[in-house]
């Protein structure tokens, strides 16, 4: 069978669920997954060739959709553009969680995986300069407030792509009401939909912070992100409740 190019792609948000989603679709005989899930191709990897690409969908079956999932993908400024110039059709998925707790929650993620030695509040403080300063390292790992101003980002793709090309799901939704996300999931990617729904596990689940300290910064972040909330709020009708 000949090399083959991914038919959709999974392009964030971080910490909003994308984990839980390739574990889901792995479960789907219809769908072909690299063992790796994130690829990198569009981001980190993006010197390499397009055979280096096309060798991680190797063992995919004529009958299966390939696809790959890597959130970075919605955050880098370059992505949209070197998508669009390799994979013009191709279907993009986008998950979109309350911007203020996925920015928590990646806080949390970096300070677990060594990413992050400032204090929550101290790292939020100084984000703008190390994006400035810190190069594609700080643009991945410390990206906290700039990954939930979620507009900026959809609009890179959306002037790009037609917009029955992007399915863009609530996070909550796809834990909350996982039988009404997985049919649009499957509609949208032309597969069957199993009778037999699989689970919707919460991976990455269970790291806590001090309550005090993650309302304290969920009140900063919320003054930075309100714009984002309301303007996912005009244009795709998720609301999320902010105390």
């Amino acid at each position: 069978m000949p090399a083959r190019l991914p038919d959709f792609l999974g392009i964030g948000t971080q910490k909003g669920g994308t984990t839980s989603l390739h574990e889901w679709l792995c479960g789907h005989s219809q769908i072909y997954l690299p063992d790796c899930k994130e690829v990198h191709y569009f981001d980190l990897n993006h010197e390499r060739n397009e055979s280096w690409y096309k060798n991680h969908f190797i063992d995919a079956r004529e009958d299966q959709k390939c696809g790959e999932i890597t959130p970075f993908y919605l955050f880098h400024p370059n992505v949209p553009s070197r998508i669009h110039k390799l994979l013009p059709k191709v279907k993009m998925i986008v998950l979109l969680r309350d911007p203020a707790e996925r920015a928590i929650s990646q806080i949390l993620h970096a300070k677990r995986k060594g990413f992050e030695t400032l204090s929550p509040e101290e790292a939020i403080a100084r984000e703008q300069e190390r994006l400035q300063q810190g190069g594609i390292w700080s643009l991945q790992k410390h990206s906290y407030i700039g990954r939930s101003r979620y507009l900026e980002q959809l609009d890179r793709y959306e002037k790009l792509f037609k917009k029955d090309q992007m399915l863009i799901l609530k996070s909550e939704d796809l834990f909350e009401k996982p039988a009404q996300e997985w049919i649009k999931i499957t509609e949208f990617l032309g597969i069957r939909s199993d009778l037999r729904l699989p689970s919707m596990p919460k991976a990455n689940e269970g790291v806590s912070m001090n309550e005090k300290l993650k309302q304290r910064l969920r009140r900063k972040i919320r003054k930075e992100l309100q714009a984002t909330a309301d303007g996912i709020k005009e244009r795709y009708g998720f609301e999320w409740t902010w105390n």
